[in-house]
């Protein structure tokens, strides 16, 4: 059967491609001819960093001369940064190969499959862009099946005034799965039903994970705690890493679209690939994130984690995730106590859950891969 999905896949950072890649891992291996639709509009990041430098507005030559070097630094590394990224993009990630950039080059010229799924990441997060763009409805083509796949709103409640929008955008579905509670709540209130999923990186086992990072293996002797943080300056998690590496004996390393927040740790990988983010999840002895793939690689390994407060809204999809599998306590904040930075997961109760949960997911995708036939 030929499927085709459609989701941020190039976004520049590792969990959106890791759970593009691993979706259509999971299809091809069921036999599916099964690729990403290479939807790229103009409203995403573009692979190029822009490298034009603004003229400082300072009295002293010498100021501006340094302000100018260090700007192009930065600008050098984070170019760095996509590349690596962008390297395993065109390496491990099926895509057609006809690109679009706008939903009316998709409706002009939509890709022929015998189904579509639209998902996952934050693809109906209607704070972003991509929440209010009818192609991540799928509202193109015509196959015979077309279905969303642990799709997230990434919020509790949808943007003001988006509502009608996304109401009559999910009447191209056929069938809907979100990957939160918090999604099928959205859902409900606006007249529709559909089934929670695991997120596509959970489709796929440790033993497939580890076939992908074979190449990279540990990349130290050294036990670490691993920071994977997204606010940055915003964030609580310094003090905490600080405070557990000393009770703990451990090395900080840190692994993060930043170059300057991150002196504290011992080790900093800044330009870094997928494949390295998930390898040096799986050498950790704990992982302090705010990331939700940050948190599902850290379960997959049965490792440790924390998990910080995020204040731009997007908690939710972490907090939905903790409670359904009773992890609670290991969302925290700065004053956590060092009994609960001591405390060891109990992976028996979570992998017990976490397995019935794949097992539905798995059984979603095969029922409505056979109405598709």
């Amino acid at each position: 059967m030929v499927i085709r999905t459609i989701t941020c896949h190039h976004a520049f950072n590792h969990g959106a491609m890791l759970q593009a890649y691993a979706l259509v891992t999971y299809l091809q291996s069921l036999g599916h001819d099964a690729k990403v639709i290479d939807y790229r509009p103009k409203y995403m990041p573009e692979t190029q960093v822009d490298m034009n430098l603004v003229w400082p507005p300072y009295d002293y030559p010498i100021i501006r001369q340094l302000y100018l070097i260090y700007s192009l630094r930065g600008k050098l590394r984070e170019q760095n940064r996509r590349n690596a990224l962008e390297d395993f993009f065109c390496n491990y990630i099926s895509i057609t190969y006809d690109q679009y950039r706008s939903i009316e080059e998709l409706r002009d010229n939509p890709p022929v499959a015998d189904m579509y799924i639209a998902g996952s990441d934050q693809i109906w997060n209607t704070s972003l862009k991509n929440g209010a763009d009818p192609a991540f409805y799928l509202d193109f083509g015509h196959p015979k099946r077309k279905i969303s796949y642990a799709a997230s709103f990434a919020t509790r409640d949808l943007k003001s005034g988006s509502e009608r929008f996304v109401s009559n955008a999910l009447h191209n579905l056929d069938a809907i799965s979100v990957r939160e509670q918090s999604g099928k709540d959205i859902l409900m209130t606006l007249g529709y039903e559909g089934q929670i999923v695991v997120d596509p990186v959970l489709l796929l086992s440790r033993e497939q994970w580890n076939e992908l990072i074979v190449d990279i293996g540990k990349t130290t002797n050294e036990r670490y705690i691993l920071v994977y943080d997204f606010e940055l300056k915003k964030s609580p998690i310094k003090p905490i890493a600080r405070r557990l590496a000393s009770l703990m004996g451990y090395k900080i390393y840190s692994i993060s679209p930043s170059t300057s927040y991150f002196g504290f740790a011992d080790k900093a990988y800044y330009i870094s690939d997928p494949k390295l983010f998930v390898s040096l999840i799986k050498h950790a002895e704990c992982v302090i994130s705010n990331s939700l793939h940050g948190t599902l690689f850290s379960m997959i390994y049965g490792k440790n984690f924390f998990v910080m407060d995020r204040k731009d809204g997007l908690n939710a999809r972490m907090q939905d995730l903790l409670n359904h599998y009773q992890l609670n306590h290991r969302l925290i904040t700065s004053d956590a106590s060092d009994e609960i930075l001591l405390a060891d997961i109990d992976y028996d109760l979570v992998n017990k859950r976490l397995s019935a949960d794949i097992d539905l997911s798995k059984s979603f995708l095969q029922q409505q891969i056979e109405l598709a036939q």
